[in-house]
């Protein structure tokens, strides 16, 4: 068995620099920015909890920009698999830490580790 959940949404950013990124998101979604340079590489900005406590950051991106959202799950493997049987295919294992994964549709999303469990909804169990 394992627990996944609906985590937030990244705002992904080809454009511009992080700062002036996170700044306009920021003022856009009425968010303060919480930490301007997550992991100090310059490329996360993490903008205060969204409705419902969803996580929500700015990222500077290689790819044309979008949004998209992450499912955290206590078990990425068990996660990956579980989206895998319903249609979605693996693209990309990040630093051996997440997963982007791809919809039948065609949206890119990725999967990644649980975190803040006592901030939000319980996460969904899965056998």
């Amino acid at each position: 068995m394992h627990r996944s959940r609906l985590a937030g949404f990244m705002i992904d950013c080809r454009d511009g620099n992080l700062d002036e990124a996170a700044d306009f998101w920021s003022r856009a979604l009425d968010l303060p920015i919480v930490d301007p340079d997550e992991g100090d590489r310059g490329r996360y900005a993490v903008l205060g909890a969204g409705p419902g406590g969803l996580h929500i950051e700015v990222q500077m991106v290689e790819h044309p920009s979008r949004v998209h959202l992450d499912i955290e799950s206590d078990d990425i493997e068990a996660e990956a698999a579980r989206l895998e049987a319903l249609g979605a295919r693996r693209i990309e294992c990040v630093g051996g830490r997440w997963w982007v994964m791809e919809a039948p549709t065609g949206h890119r999303f990725c999967v990644v580790p649980l975190r803040d469990c006592e901030r939000r909804a319980p996460p969904t169990a899965w056998e």
